[in-house]
């Protein structure tokens, strides 16, 4: 008997697959496809506007007649149809086709569920790669609680047929998927479009804030996302034209074996340190560049070189969040030595940091604070070592 159901789950899941099959990773099967001689192909669509943005690199959109968008991410292309219209004929191949409304998104890349947050779209993810507890985003775990949204299995190993059967309409995925590339390739063969988040990769940390704009043209509120990135300038405006105070910051946290993770120089958080008016302490790091932001030194190097620091801020991101000194230095003795311990002028991140993608703006403030009026009412995700 045991045999016979681990029998008919694959036939199943195989003739998902064979169905699937019959469509194209473009995704534009299924879709109404214009016809006629006076129809729109893919060369004779207009591209007459683009996007406008400020900081983001790493992603364009540019627009065509009869509401058409063209997004450019890493050199993938993908066409955006809108809500009952007919798809272009004779798309490419390699061009992924996308259709308004997006209403059933199956979403790994949990950098980008603050962007459906701050656009109030939410409910437009209805599958999730990360578990009910793993959400540091109130309002994801509440709509797991709610069952508007369920787990849908991590990026490595999805429940393609729980997917399959909700009519999920895009995969946001993380760059993580790269190291899976089997799972995209079944994705696209069951006709579901992916798309891969790159706001990570963005020089300036303001960049991967303005990501949002990307989320508001795929579900259809590009006013909306004008209006919260816009927003978010004119808070950091007053903060952005002062002259750097010159202290000396260290971004940190100590492994389980006592070697020390940082940020590398060129990495956001320490960019989004000089834009709130400090320093960076770490600029001689010694390694190359490459696609990580952190790398791990051990406590000998992390002491010569942060030392005289004037502010510690510990990334409670992977370990629990820290309340006292006596937590910090019980993980390091060294760490008594510090300029900012003795001074008490160590802070401490919230774990909901590096979820809420949209912080950074908020995170340049709490820095600056405590960079200048060290009055920590004020701040959103940093908070005091007592």
């Amino acid at each position: 008997m045991k045999q016979w159901k681990v029998w008919a789950v694959s036939l199943l899941f195989f003739a998902l697959c064979a169905c699937a099959r019959e469509g194209t990773a473009s995704g534009t099967e299924g879709l109404p496809v214009q016809a006629g001689e006076s129809a729109l192909s893919w060369d004779s669509l207009a591209w007459s506007g683009s996007l406008e943005l400020t900081y983001a690199q790493q992603f364009s959109v540019d627009y065509a007649q009869e509401g058409f968008a063209r997004i450019i991410i890493d050199g993938s292309v993908y066409l955006l149809v809108p809500e009952d219209g007919l798809c272009p004929a004779d798309v490419p191949e390699e061009v992924v086709v996308l259709r308004r409304p997006l209403e059933n998104i199956y979403l790994q890349a949990t950098a980008a569920m603050d962007c459906f947050r701050q656009l109030d779209a939410i409910d437009a993810v209805t599958l999730s790669g990360t578990q009910e507890e793993g959400w540091y985003i109130p309002e994801a775990r509440q709509a797991m609680e709610d069952g508007r949204m369920v787990y849908a299995g991590k990026y490595s190993a999805p429940d393609y047929e729980l997917i399959k059967s909700q009519n999920c309409d895009l995969a946001l995925e993380s760059t993580m998927i790269y190291h899976n590339p089997e799972v995209k390739e079944q994705l696209e063969r069951l006709g579901i479009p992916v798309l891969v988040e790159r706001s990570s990769y963005e020089s300036h940390p303001l960049g991967r804030m303005e990501w949002v704009k990307l989320y508001g043209v795929l579900l259809g509120l590009e006013e909306a996302a004008d209006i919260y990135f816009n927003d978010q300038l004119e808070q950091l405006a007053p903060i952005l034209g002062r002259e750097n105070t010159g202290k000396t910051v260290a971004f940190f946290s100590i492994t389980s074996n006592g070697s020390v993770t940082v940020r590398k120089p060129g990495d956001y958080i320490a960019k989004a340190i000089a834009l709130a008016g400090g320093v960076y302490v770490l600029q001689n790091l010694p390694g190359e560049e490459n696609a990580l932001s952190t790398m791990n030194i051990q406590m000998e190097t992390f002491y010569q070189e942060a030392k005289d620091a004037d502010i510690l801020i510990y990334n409670s991101a992977i370990e629990a969040d820290l309340d006292t000194l006596a937590q910090l230095t019980a993980k390091s003795a060294p760490l008594t030595d510090f300029k900012a311990v003795q001074n008490g002028d160590v802070w401490c991140t919230g774990k909901s940091m590096f979820q809420e993608s949209q912080s950074v703006g908020d995170m340049i403030l709490d820095i600056h604070t405590i960079l200048t009026e060290p009055d920590s009412s004020q701040l959103t995700y940093l908070h005091r070592l007592t």
